[in-house]
């Protein structure tokens, strides 16, 4: 694999024909894949009669999670004459690991099977070159072709459509209800949780992120739920606490008057009143958007599942994953415009809008200084935004195969896929996700550490966190840190050397 393995959207071949030559389908069932939501591993005789479409995704990767609701769509067309089977090309060492593809699965609610191909055994036999791509198989075991990039829902739709027709009349199909099994929901007060941060309210309370429960809820300052905003099913709608609903809202922010919320999901920026309770939507169309290039008005502006967000008065500043670029929102003037990106995947730094990121996903702002740090997921890096001058300096990272769990100096200490970062006395804090850990970053004598070196557990049941996906510093001593795949808030005491489970 290489750095342009990557296809982005804009690369998308602009036309996405499904060819038609008559190349036998290589057997998909091998021994060494590992089968989720099935019995048993499926093999390509067992599916003759339908249309199958491989699907060619890791589960870091965001372009292939834009890809889900298309595919969701065509399943649900067409529940007997297409079956869909995710074929999982782990990039990173962590997405190996059964668990946490299982945990992935569940996140993103796909019910069809899943093949982890660990060994890329699949992905060669089928000549892939990308994440994500759909392979096409026709009813009789030939490759009708393949489709690079994120497809168009309507024309995938459409396409499948006339297949199907074509088949049906030549009397090659025969529609049996699709192999696939749901996951089960995680129980308990959170699923997923995403970023968590500070109310500036006065009362010293915290904002979360549920994502597995498409909602916000608030807590003080001993972990305690006090309420909750959002039906708790996935949709798109402004109002009350009760009648607004999110996407899988990632990533919030607040001030004493509002909680901001990356509605992740809906491709949106919603702002919640906290005195009556009401969200609005600032941002977004509630359609995936591609590259912004140009000043926008934002709600006619779409974004690509913004992860992260932070505020600095009326401006809000947007971790926007999907297309590979920070924004910036002037809330009073409904304008959004690009800050640092421009649209391709790589770690380059310089100029704000002539640099590259790799899915920003986390942010954290020094507003002192005017510095905007962020985690860039895809790169393993730590960056900042100096938004004075408008330059991007890379921390720590150093390309999109570059990863590890190394400490030391900065030019030498590898993280992997980090997905928050935080601001303490000196120091950036790092949810680490892939490598299951919270590192800190000491800015004057640039070196990395673990934040926890050997603390001592204070719960009953002391388990390691998974996939961590936010980071907060409460002062210098304490840290909360999102355990999402516990589906937990964690607690570190760095003077008392302890670590417990705050909510969760």
């Amino acid at each position: 694999m290489h750095d342009d393995d990557y296809l982005t959207p804009e690369q998308t071949p602009p036309e996405q024909e499904i060819e038609q030559p008559r190349v036998r389908a290589p057997e998909i069932d091998r021994p060494t894949l590992e089968w989720f939501n099935v019995d048993g591993p499926l093999k390509l005789a067992d599916l003759r009669g339908k249309l199958v479409i491989l699907d060619f995704w890791a589960a870091c990767c965001i372009n292939c999670m834009h890809v889900l609701p298309a595919l969701r769509t065509v399943e649900a067309a067409y529940p007997d004459e297409v079956v869909v089977i995710g074929v999982h090309s782990p990039k990173f060492a962590a997405e190996q690991r059964p668990e946490n593809v299982r945990k992935a699965i569940q996140r993103y609610g796909i019910t069809h099977p899943v093949a982890n191909d660990v060994n890329f055994e699949l992905w060669q036999e089928y000549a892939v070159r990308a994440w994500p791509t759909l392979v096409f198989i026709g009813p009789e075991g030939h490759v009708m072709g393949q489709m690079s990039g994120e497809p168009d829902a309507e024309r995938l739709l459409t396409a499948v459509s006339e297949l199907v027709e074509q088949w049906d009349t030549q009397e090659l199909l025969s529609p049996s209800p699709s192999p696939g099994a749901e996951q089960p929901r995680p129980e308990g007060a959170f699923a997923f949780p995403g970023k968590l941060k500070p109310i500036p309210d006065g009362d010293q309370t915290w904002a979360l992120a549920d994502a597995g429960h498409h909602q916000i809820v608030v807590l003080d300052d001993q972990g305690h739920e006090l309420r909750r905003f959002g039906t708790g099913q996935p949709g798109f709608a402004d109002g009350d606490a009760n009648r607004a609903a999110f996407n899988l809202p990632q990533g919030l922010c607040a001030d004493a008057q509002f909680i901001y919320v990356a509605d992740t999901g809906n491709h949106a920026i919603r702002r919640i009143e906290l005195e009556s309770g009401k969200t609005i939507t600032l941002a977004g169309t509630g359609e995936r958007g591609m590259v912004v290039d140009d000043d926008e008005p934002s709600l006619a502006a779409a974004l690509a599942s913004p992860w992260d967000i932070e505020a600095d008065g009326d401006i809000l500043y947007i971790a926007n994953a999907g297309t590979h670029q920070l924004l910036r929102l002037d809330v009073e003037a409904r304008v959004l415009r690009p800050l640092a990106g421009n649209g391709g995947e790589d770690i380059v730094d310089g100029d704000a809008l002539d640099a590259q990121l790799a899915q920003p996903s986390g942010l954290a702002l020094d507003r002192r200084q005017q510095l905007l740090y962020f985690a860039d997921s895809e790169t393993s890096s730590v960056r900042v935004l100096a938004l004075g001058n408008r330059e991007v300096v890379t921390l720590v990272g150093e390309g999109l195969f570059d990863y590890g769990w190394d400490n030391g100096p900065f030019t030498m200490a590898k993280l992997q896929h980090p997905m928050g970062v935080a601001l303490a006395s000196g120091e950036v804090l790092v949810a680490d996700s892939y490598n299951q850990k919270a590192r800190v970053l000491d800015l004057a004598a640039k070196r990395v550490t673990d934040l926890d070196d050997g603390f001592d557990c204070a719960d009953d049941a002391c388990i390691p966190p998974a996939e961590p996906a936010g980071i907060w510093a409460d002062g210098p001593d304490r840290v909360l840190l999102s355990d999402t795949n516990n589906h937990r808030i964690l607690e570190y005491l760095r003077t008392e050397r302890l670590y417990r489970t705050w909510a969760g």
